[in-house]
C-alpha cells in the first residue's frame, strides 16, 4: 500500500502533527487498558481515566484535522 504521507515529511508542521498523533495513539491505549479488568486496581480513578481518553481523543482528531489541512494546501499549490 501506498502510504498517505511520506515516511519523513520536509514540512515542520507535518512532522509536529504526526508526533502528536503518535503520541495521543499511544497515550489512547495507555488510558484504555487502564479500564480493563485484568489492569484495573482498586484505586483506579475511572473519571480521571475516562477525562485522559477524552483527551487523547481530542488530541488525535485535532493532529488529523492538521495534517489533512496541510495536505489539502498543499495539494492545492
Amino acid at each position: 500500500t501506498t502510504p498517505f504521507l511520506p515516511q519523513k515529511p520536509k514540512s515542520e508542521l507535518v512532522r509536529t502533527s504526526l508526533r502528536l498523533l503518535t503520541s495521543s495513539a499511544y497515550r489512547l491505549q495507555s488510558e484504555c487498558k487502564k479500564t480493563l479488568p485484568v489492569e484495573t486496581c482498586p484505586t483506579t480513578d475511572i473519571q480521571l481515566v475516562t477525562q485522559q481518553v477524552i483527551q487523547c481523543a481530542y488530541d488525535i482528531a485535532k493532529a488529523a484535522k492538521q495534517l489533512v489541512t496541510i495536505t489539502t494546501k498543499e495539494n492545492n499549490n
